[in-house]
């Protein structure tokens, strides 16, 4: 069963064909890493399956039915939720209005109170600094916002683009064990990520885009070894 199947994806960006025709699944649960070099189209893919950029040709299935034509805040609705690359924080609320933003489409307030504690369990740093305004916390500490933000939305499919993107490296472990441990409580991640071997250490699966393309797709473990990947991504 998948969560997610994607079919023959083609998606333009700024009068490019960033995407030229790609396909791949994700199951419920499973953490599966998306990587490739600057310019192969990772973010235009997350931006087409959140409803942010138009598909030009191409199936999206979510949960058993096609939502290429749904609007981005139904997505949400419906648990596939995005966590933009540059995290995309609220600069002048605190961290608790931040956090609340998440949950724009729900109107649970009992279960919202519940869910925001989690999030602070989750993210401790966020609970001593919920009343600060984001624009005044660390990179790392807006990527946790940008992370608990979307928590806040009860996804089942959560896609992280670039989550260590200019992060010092203290920061970057966190942020990787916090997705071990999201992944741990069985939400779905599509997993962009720079750092392409730590993407492929936490994931089960992995796919190589390239210029538009998918030109590999393994497990993790074997895409850790695979001789083309290491000389390309891993400094091998």
């Amino acid at each position: 069963m998948n969560l997610l199947k994607v079919h023959d994806l083609k998606v333009a960006y700024g009068g490019i064909q960033a995407v030229k025709g790609i396909s791949f699944n994700i199951a419920p649960g499973e953490l599966v890493a998306l990587i490739g070099s600057n310019g192969a189209g990772k973010t235009t893919t997350l931006k087409a399956l959140a409803g942010l950029l138009p598909l030009g040709a191409g199936t999206v299935h979510y949960c058993n039915r096609p939502i290429q034509n749904l609007a981005a805040h139904v997505r949400v609705q419906d648990g596939l939720v995005l966590v933009p690359e540059g995290r995309g924080i609220f600069a002048r609320m605190d961290v608790a209005e931040n956090l609340l933003m998440g949950a724009y489409c729900r109107n649970d307030k009992a279960a919202i109170a519940q869910d925001v504690e989690r999030v602070y369990t989750l993210f401790p740093r966020l609970a001593e600094r919920r009343t600060q305004l984001a624009g005044g916390l660390s990179g790392g500490e807006q990527q946790m916002v940008a992370m608990g933000r979307a928590m806040m939305s009860r996804p089942k499919l959560l896609m992280l683009d670039e989550p260590s993107m200019g992060l010092a490296p203290i920061f970057v472990t966190k942020i990787f064990d916090i997705i071990r441990e999201i992944s741990a409580q069985g939400v779905a991640i599509l997993l962009v990520e720079q750092n392409a071997k730590l993407a492929l250490q936490v994931a089960q699966r992995g796919y190589v885009l390239e210029s538009g393309l998918i030109t590999l797709a393994d497990s993790a473990a074997n895409l850790l070894h695979n001789d083309a990947v290491q000389r390309a991504y891993l400094g091998g």
